[in-house]
């Protein structure tokens, strides 16, 4: 039996990423940034493929993530924020509806998205993940950019495919 198995590949060499940083709780914002640059760079992606965009919260992340991927000129895009839990219920609206909108944009327009908007309750926490949620959220946009990428070569997946 033949296995068509594709590997999971971390070379960012040659892909273009678009990260969008929300600037509330912009220190975490900034940590989380920091990190996926240097994550992203390490990985093999030029600086100069890379645009980095902010905005004023996780709610307008979606909007620009949107607006991104619609150019086509983008191989992965990256979400960044951090929701911090407060005393009231806007936490969930916030946390709920960036993630449904960050979501949204990977489906609607056939182009990964890592989100590494935190969602946490207190800073300590979030203090404690910004630096893994970086890095991880630039190796997950090179793996599912490749991966992206070599299912178009198969003809296995892309957006053509999946119009048709």
């Amino acid at each position: 039996m033949a296995v068509d198995f594709i590997a999971p590949d971390f070379d960012g060499g040659d892909l273009r990423i678009g990260i969008v940083q929300a600037r509330f709780n912009e220190w975490a914002g900034r940590a989380l940034a920091e990190a996926c640059l240097n994550e992203l760079v390490t990985l093999g992606v030029d600086e100069d493929d890379i645009t980095h965009i902010t905005v004023p919260g996780a709610l307008e992340v979606p909007l620009v993530l949107a607006r991104l991927a619609a150019t086509e000129d983008f191989d992965a895009l990256i979400a960044i924020g951090c929701v911090i839990r407060g005393e009231t219920y806007h936490f969930e609206i916030v946390a709920e509806e960036s993630a449904r909108g960050v979501a949204q944009v990977a489906a609607q327009f056939g182009v990964p998205v890592a989100n590494a908007i935190l969602t946490t309750d207190t800073d300590e926490q979030a203090r404690a993940r910004v630096d893994e949620k970086g890095r991880d959220a630039a190796r997950v946009a090179v793996e599912m950019a490749n991966l992206m990428l070599a299912l178009d070569e198969d003809g296995e997946g892309g957006a053509a495919d999946l119009e048709e």
